[in-house]
């Protein structure tokens, strides 16, 4: 199997890392240094030529990304570092967070410059306060070293960096969303266009970045774009984090190349395998909303561009965010279904109809399958609301953001898969899984 490739985890391992001074001692804003010798354009160029991609789940450019902010806005410009982390199956960010808070601190600075914002808000979901607190400390000590505020390091580049709490809201992890949010509004997902390069924060210029995409920055503004292309595959370079958890012997996080293992390697290599006696039943891909796996199809090569979406190949499925949960044959699919289900009526934020009636409606249709209640003509029903709603795996959606794919396409991809599953509970009236006193579920 692939050692695993740390670069961003790398410091893991290091005591008291949110003390800027030991932070230093591992050439830590060094980077930020050699960045504001170079020009904003030039730091943009050499993002864009790394082929970072973002890691929030769309893969998109961060280069370019970054390069659709005007260059003389005749207002403030500003970046939004989203560390909402609300898929359920990822946490990635939330150890960036914790292990290694300067690295992001530092990538954030150095978008800043290029982006030419004048403040960068770090906005992070309310549960992870004590995140939330060593980010203000990381920020006081960043501006005591004249690493924030006016003119950093005698460059005339000025940047305030502030934290904001969110409200447990999954829909604040849209960039939109969190926006409004940060406004002080309900947080509702806006129309686009107009897009937040032009009309984003305060009316004003803005591009959103998540953790995982910023803590890259720094080591590429330090080893170069040509060392980031030189890992991981051609479309995609670079390392990612892979979420594993669920029925596996050790959950956790670990860092690989893109394009270097297969699902098979991550469940049994990395993550130790199941327990004792237990068979692979289904895996959750990239978080809550992707569309389930069988265990027929993880010899696939972890790299977006082998799944429909984002990379349009020949996988018919997402790589997502990384949150990989594992569900062996204890699991009751339809009860797993129902989990995802009450999570998503729960955080529905009710500005669009698909959501606000499609999400509780699906919800009671899998609630009543799961107890006993269904019918034959439930499934039918459930797959057409979840097709209104989107495509499966489709760019047709019927929602002003993606909270219509995430909810819908898991409906779909579970019924397609498991769909005798769901017929045996219809037919016997109870959940046959919880039913077999054989299967001995580990408390």
């Amino acid at each position: 199997m692939p050692e695993e490739f740390k670069i961003i985890t790398n410091l893991f391992d290091v005591d008291n890392l949110q003390d800027i001074n030991i932070y230093k001692s591992y050439d830590g804003y060094q980077a930020l240094e050699k960045a504001l010798q170079m020009s904003p354009d030039e730091v943009i160029e050499t993002v864009q030529e790394s082929g970072l991609a973002g890691r929030g789940g769309a893969w998109f450019s961060a280069g370019m990304k970054w390069s659709f902010m005007p260059k003389d806005a005749p207002v403030p410009s500003y970046l939004c570092v989203n560390a909402d982390e609300s898929e359920p199956g990822t946490f990635k960010d939330r150890q960036l967070l914790e292990n290694n808070p300067h690295q992001l601190l530092e990538g954030a600075i150095i978008a800043s410059y290029a982006i030419r914002a004048k403040a960068a808000y770090i906005y992070i979901r309310g549960e992870m306060w004590e995140e939330l607190e060593m980010m203000e400390q990381c920020i006081s000590q960043a501006r005591d070293a004249g690493l924030v505020g006016k003119n950093i390091l005698g460059s005339g580049f000025d940047l305030e960096v502030y934290t904001h709490p969110g409200a447990g809201a999954y829909i604040c992890g849209e960039e939109t969303g969190l926006m409004q949010s940060l406004e002080g509004k309900r947080a509702e997902p806006r129309v686009k266009p107009p897009f937040h390069a032009q009309k984003g924060i305060f009316d004003c210029p803005t591009t959103v970045n998540n953790v995982q995409t910023l803590s890259y920055v720094p080591h590429i503004i330090n080893q170069g774009a040509d060392w980031f292309k030189g890992i991981g595959s051609e479309r995609y370079p670079g390392t990612f984090i892979f979420c594993l958890s669920g029925n596996v012997k050790k959950p956790g996080l670990f860092e690989l190349e893109i394009g270097k293992a297969t699902m098979r390697e991550l469940i049994y290599d990395y993550a130790g395998g199941l327990y004792e006696g237990r068979e692979l039943k289904a895996v959750i891909p990239g978080g809550a909303s992707t569309a389930p796996m069988t265990p027929d199809q993880i010899d696939i090569v972890m790299d977006p561009s082998n799944f429909l979406l984002p990379g349009r190949g020949e996988f018919k499925g997402m790589f997502g965010t990384g949150g990989i949960i594992v569900m062996d044959d204890t699991v009751c699919m339809v009860d797993a279904l129902l989990n995802l289900m009450n999570f998503f009526a729960h955080e529905s934020c009710g500005q669009c109809t698909p959501c606000r009636e499609g999400c509780p409606w699906t919800r009671d249709i899998v609630w009543r399958i799961e107890h006993g209640q269904g019918t034959a003509e439930d499934l039918d029903t459930l797959m057409e609301v979840a097709d209104n709603v989107a495509g499966f795996l489709s760019p047709r959606y019927s929602t002003i953001c993606l909270f219509g794919p995430a909810f819908s396409y898991p409906i779909q991809g579970f019924v397609e898969t498991f769909r005798s599953e769901f017929e045996a509970h219809i037919e016997q009236g109870c959940c046959p899984i919880h039913q077999d006193k054989s299967i001995k579920v580990l408390g």
